[in-house]
């Protein structure tokens, strides 16, 4: 019986993750200074039918963006439960530990370069960029976590790496001259404008290749979550595994950082909501959850972010703070409770 009442509970999770997920797709889809039926925004994606104008929009503007938005928000879910599975910290993530910063300084250098010299940089190179930054970053965390065997201690010493990449990339930034790197701004601070079906190709074909060995993953992960020894009995290489973890979720943050720039409180959050959602943390249902829940929560944000002050946007990492904060000060009242 319990069996059955374990299989319904995660039935009905995905099952709400994935109705919100449609919901929410055809909602950005309407948002905007055009509203459109939903018999409308069928016949223009499906049947290639409606209004000139509305079909521009929809397709040229709004669906590369509401793509992009799942792929990235899935992904930087997926990648801050990786993160929290290795250093067995319920508030690790990529924005946290100061991975995402790492990442955007050195995609910003590097656009920086490539624009002053009116270059134009490619998804491939930004991605590059973006995870080399990522390895720079976490290579300067698992130092300090050789040093430092308090966890509390470990995550301060990442928001200070974020903060420090934050500052140089902030004032590098700041004092460009040309108009293109000022407009580098934006990004900085994160947004999912801009994209082009260009952009979702490669995204979607990275974070595809790492989800499938993610998933692949689970096995080993559900084992390493019992701890070390047990992986080990269980024939897991140690070593090679956790190298895996860190390049995996390195990768998953730098595409969405390359693209979206910094997002914040999404790879804490929302592992945790997707959790407590299934009861269980097992790796086999939980990534897959993940990145799910993660779109749906990015989907949400984006569309506050674009239709609450507008035609003003609002950065999305202002918007996953708002909402994402206070899972993380629940967490760390439920942990103190606890101890």
């Amino acid at each position: 019986m319990d069996d059955k009442k374990r299989a319904a509970r995660y039935w009905l999770a995905f099952l709400i993750l994935a109705v919100l997920l449609v919901i929410l797709f055809v909602w950005n889809v309407n948002a905007g200074s055009i509203h459109l039926s939903v018999g409308e925004i069928m016949n223009i994606i499906f049947r290639h039918e409606g209004n000139a104008t509305a079909y521009n929009i929809i397709w040229e503007i709004r669906l590369p963006r509401i793509l992009a938005v799942i792929i990235l928000g899935g992904a930087l879910s997926v990648s801050g439960f990786l993160l929290q599975t290795f250093f067995n910290n319920p508030i690790a993530g990529p924005f946290v530990l100061g991975i995402s910063s790492g990442a955007k300084l050195v995609v910003a250098l590097l656009m920086i370069f490539f624009l002053s010299r009116s270059i134009s940089m490619g998804s491939a190179a930004m991605i590059i960029a973006a995870f080399i930054g990522s390895m720079i970053s976490m290579g300067f965390v698992l130092l300090v976590a050789k040093k430092v065997h308090n966890m509390s201690m470990l995550v301060i010493s990442g928001v200070m790496i974020g903060y420090i990449c934050s500052a140089i990339t902030d004032f590098v930034v700041t004092f460009a001259d040309d108009s293109n790197i000022v407009n580098l701004h934006n990004w900085s601070l994160g947004s999912f404008s801009g994209m082009s079906w260009g952009n979702v190709q490669v995204m979607a074909v990275v974070v595809l290749i790492t989800m499938v060995i993610v998933f692949f993953m689970s096995k080993p992960i559900g084992a390493y979550q019992l701890g070390e020894v047990y992986a080990q009995n269980m024939g897991v290489n140690i070593k090679l595994f956790r190298i895996g973890l860190i390049l995996l979720s390195s990768i998953l943050s730098a595409c969405v950082t390359a693209f979206a720039g910094p997002i914040s409180f999404v790879g804490i959050a929302v592992p945790h909501i997707v959790k407590s959602l299934l009861k269980t943390a097992r790796p086999l249902l939980v990534i897959p959850a993940c990145f799910l829940g993660g779109a749906v929560f990015c989907l949400f944000c984006d569309l506050i972010a674009r239709t609450v002050f507008a035609p003003t946007e609002l950065s999305i990492s202002s918007v996953t703070a708002v909402f994402g904060a206070p899972v993380v000060i629940y967490i760390m009242i439920r942990r103190q409770q606890r101890v």
